[in-house]
């Protein structure tokens, strides 16, 4: 079949609308004799019937196993080396306390960016010394309980934030491990928004004044320099990007190896995954072995041994596990032209939930990919438009894929690797309630974050307060 004339280049026309593409949807999702998409033996229209839709369906046993796979494969190849790795679980991508849990059980650390986070971590029963703490302007009360609870590092983005983390030390009488994150000057090949190591942005302290910081946090009694810090961007695929900036770090890592001791190296996350079939990620195992190898390379280079080194996947361990799951409400055919003056038609299936549980695509363009969920179907492909229900020309979930041409409403359908940076950054925009979060493991559901109702909503309404 002739691909769509309003479909993306990259989108092929499917063979089988109905088929989940390898290494877009978590490992134990699966279709059913009944043509149902099921998770870990539990079916999309139970999950449905059971806690209503939208609704963010997490296979617990993939994050736990990416979380233990991701963290053999780095020390594997750090060993391998003569050095070790830590790998801290970016908590920014998806916290609650159960996936707190999982990865602490996994062997991961977890980093968190604000109060919030740290205080979800700590209660969830993570020992803060197994905590790392971001932030561009974390404020004194952060910096303040962080430090009270005992958390193993904390990241200096500032040359202000010194004096701060070093009185907040004192005042409790700890000596606080910190590291210092730099912009390497390295742009890895992702989407403006999500690259953070240009030297234009909020993040880190340019690489070149490095050895000046140092200077200062080395001058506090009550701080301990652990070493660089940087973080490349998001959503990268290959080790080119890191290959750079790991050369650029080391470089200055042992010039200030002259003067102290840096017994580390964070180069950060943003390993890729796959959100549609045309995605291809670099598996996680050669990842690890290329950035390893590209470590050693530099060290002998340089006459410098080989540093701990620590990185923060947050995507990568979560992403793909999950699938958010809603009821089609309306579809709608809309006929356009084509850049080539072609007449044709774009279904748009419009469907429960939208940009409030979703942000990403509204966000920075990001492209998902559906199936229908709830049964599978002989009919021909058509190209769909998934569409929210919020007041917004923008409000789009999937803006090009295939489902079967009869899809139609009631249908349940599926949208894949939801796991990061969907929930995190749901809000309540046109007064939806952010939808519950279920885990699923060995046939059984249950609830890990509740869903918000309208009576939450209104709870907060302090103007309702007299009723």
């Amino acid at each position: 079949m002739a691909s769509h004339p309003l479909a993306p280049s990259w989108l092929r026309v499917p063979d089988d609308a109905n088929a989940l593409a390898d290494g877009v949807w978590a490992a134990n999702v699966s279709r059913s004799d009944r043509g149902e998409i099921t998770v870990a033996g539990v079916s999309a229209p139970e999950l449905a019937a059971q806690f209503g839709t939208p609704l963010y369906v997490v296979d617990e046993t993939d994050v736990r196993d990416r979380a233990a796979t991701i963290l053999s494969a780095f020390q594997r190849e750090f060993t391998a080396i003569g050095s070790s790795a830590t790998v801290y679980y970016a908590g920014k991508a998806f916290l609650c306390a159960e996936v707190a849990r999982w990865v602490r059980d996994a062997g991961l650390n977890i980093d968190v960016c604000s109060g919030g986070e740290l205080a979800v971590a700590l209660a969830a029963g993570v020992d803060a010394s197994r905590l790392g703490l971001h932030g561009n302007n974390k404020s004194l009360a952060e910096l303040d309980r962080a430090v009270e609870a005992g958390i193993g590092a904390i990241v200096v983005d500032s040359l202000q934030e010194i004096p701060r983390v070093a009185a907040a030390a004192a005042r409790h009488g700890r000596r606080q491990a910190v590291r210092l994150r730099v912009n390497s000057g390295v742009h890895a090949h992702t989407h403006d928004f999500l690259a953070t190591a240009h030297e234009d942005q909020k993040f880190g302290l340019p690489l070149e004044t490095a050895a000046d910081a140092v200077a200062l946090i080395r001058a506090e009694d009550s701080l301990e320099f652990l070493g660089l810090h940087c973080h490349i961007g998001s959503q990268i695929f290959g080790s080119d990007g890191f290959a750079e900036s790991a050369a650029r770090l080391l470089t200055v890592h042992r010039d200030l190896l002259a003067l102290g001791p840096v017994p580390e190296l964070n180069l950060g996350g943003g390993f890729g995954i796959a959100y549609t079939d045309a995605d291809d990620p670099t598996p996680i195992d050669e990842l690890a072995r290329e950035i390893a190898r590209i470590v050693r390379t530099e060290c002998e280079r340089l006459g410098v041994p080989v540093p701990h080194v620590a990185f923060e996947p947050g995507r990568a361990v979560v992403g793909p596990s999950t699938f958010t799951l809603y009821e089609v409400g309306t579809t709608k055919d809309v006929e356009l032209q084509s850049d080539s003056g072609v007449s044709a038609v774009r279904r748009y299936v419009s469907v429960d939930g939208g940009m409030s549980d979703n942000a990403r695509p509204a966000l920075y363009g990001a492209d998902y990919s559906v199936r229908l969920a709830g049964r599978s179907s002989d009919a021909g492909p058509a190209l769909i438009r998934l569409a929210g229900k919020h007041c917004e020309s923008g409000d789009i979930v999937v803006s090009d894929d295939y489902l079967p041409g009869d899809v139609a409403p009631g249908d349940l359908v599926a949208v894949p690797a939801t796991g990061a940076y969907c929930w995190s950054l749901a809000s309540n925009y046109n007064y939806l309630g952010r939808p519950p979060v279920v885990a699923v493991r060995d046939g059984a559901a249950r609830v890990i974050v509740r869903g918000e109702t309208e009576a939450d909503l209104l709870a907060r309404d302090a103007g309702l307060d007299a009723r």
